[in-house]
């Protein structure tokens, strides 16, 4: 068996994949560069002459072959790799006649659990959104983007005193049998952040995403040294070695790799399996991926050990449901395995053009009250 054509359909905002190999057999990834999808495609195209003639099964060779071609690094790069290497482990699959994480080892658990994504808006809109996770969706846990965009131009005292309140009312609306996750989004400093991460221990947070800049793997170690509530962080990161600096004591208690930027399904196992050598979980960076991404994150969920939540939200709407012929089925706040060879899920074309490539375009950003640009 030999890799025949390599094509990137650029949707949306994802950047699709599909291998295709002399006896017919396909494979489909997902690169989840939300921003810049058409970027992705013109890496894959670039990709595609060597992968023509290649042994599809020869996933580990064929991923360091592209990843050391030329060093070059960044979100774009990984994307491409990563969604091709989705595509090889699906045609592995479905030549062996198996879900590919039965080829990862079988499970390690029933199902995945899935922490529901709670979107920016009032604080009525948000404690709404949250009951409704929890009495209508049945979902067991939640994370709430905290800061919102008119947190921005507040000083510091009240700022810190409204998403206290908020992450305040939206426990008592829940209870506490529900975890609670903290989206902060990049948005503080540090000092600040801490301050925050104090006042919100008593409310129990299952931990503070994100809360300062990603910019500095030895800052958000520092940070995460010097607060009580566990740290997560890394969805802005693509590699197994910039993972590795995040988990070097002191670190954060739960890495954030995203199957479509952290080279695909063949990187992230080795990410989680190096989170799993330090007593950290694996929370990936899941929204707002398409169906094909959610797909190979749950191939991965079942089987990793340390594996705690997938971020997640209803894929109900066109811009998903048209792109493939299902997506995941979600039971009662868990997501469930296909048991199809593969990543149990295929491109539906016509639904695809439905949807053409957008980039998100650079807007002028949150300011402060002098007028500059605030963290985030």
């Amino acid at each position: 068996m030999r890799i025949e054509s390599v094509e990137a359909i650029p949707a949306d905002g994802a950047c699709y994949v599909r291998i295709t190999t002399d006896d017919g057999t396909t494979g489909v990834g997902e690169s989840t560069f939300f921003t810049w999808p058409t970027a992705v495609a013109e890496i894959v195209k670039g990709i595609a002459g060597f992968l023509r003639g290649k042994d599809p099964l020869d996933v580990e060779y064929l991923w360091l072959a592209i990843y050391r071609a030329f060093s070059f690094r960044g979100m774009a790069v990984g994307g491409a790799l990563s969604a091709v290497d989705q595509a090889l482990w699906d045609i592995r699959g479905k030549h062996f006649e198996a879900p590919v994480w039965q080829l990862l080892g079988g499970r390690a658990r029933r199902a995945v659990r899935a922490i529901r994504v709670i979107d920016t808006g009032t604080l009525d809109e948000v404690v709404a959104a949250a009951r409704r996770a929890v009495e209508q969706e049945h979902y067991t846990a939640l994370k709430v983007i905290l800061f919102q965009h008119d947190h921005h131009p507040r000083r510091q005292a009240s700022r810190i005193d409204d998403l206290v309140a908020r992450f305040a009312a939206i426990r008592e609306t829940v209870g506490w049998d529900i975890d609670l996750g903290v989206e902060l989004h990049r948005n503080m400093q540090a000092g600040d952040a801490v301050m925050l991460a104090d006042e919100l221990v008593r409310l129990r947070p299952l931990f503070v995403e994100d809360p300062i800049p990603p910019d500095s793997v030895m800052a958000m170690r520092a940070f995460a040294a010097r607060v009580r509530v566990p740290v997560s962080a890394g969805e802005r990161n693509t590699t197994i070695w910039e993972f590795a600096e995040y988990l070097e004591r002191p670190g954060v208690a739960y890495v954030r790799p995203d199957v479509g930027i952290a080279g695909g399904i063949t990187h992230v196992k080795k990410i989680c399996a190096l989170a799993e050598a330090f007593h950290a979980q694996v929370l990936p960076h899941c929204v707002p991926s398409g169906p094909v991404a959610v797909a190979a994150h749950v191939q991965l969920g079942i089987c990793v050990p340390n594996w705690e939540l997938q971020e997640h939200v209803p894929q109900d709407a066109p811009r998903w449901t048209d792109v493939v012929d299902r997506v995941i089925d979600v039971r009662d706040g868990y997501l469930i395995a296909p048991e199809r060879p593969g990543l149990g899920i295929e491109l539906n074309d016509a639904g695809i053009a439905k949807h053409p490539a957008r980039a998100i375009d650079v807007s002028d950003p949150p300011l402060r009250e002098d007028g500059s640009v605030s963290v985030r």
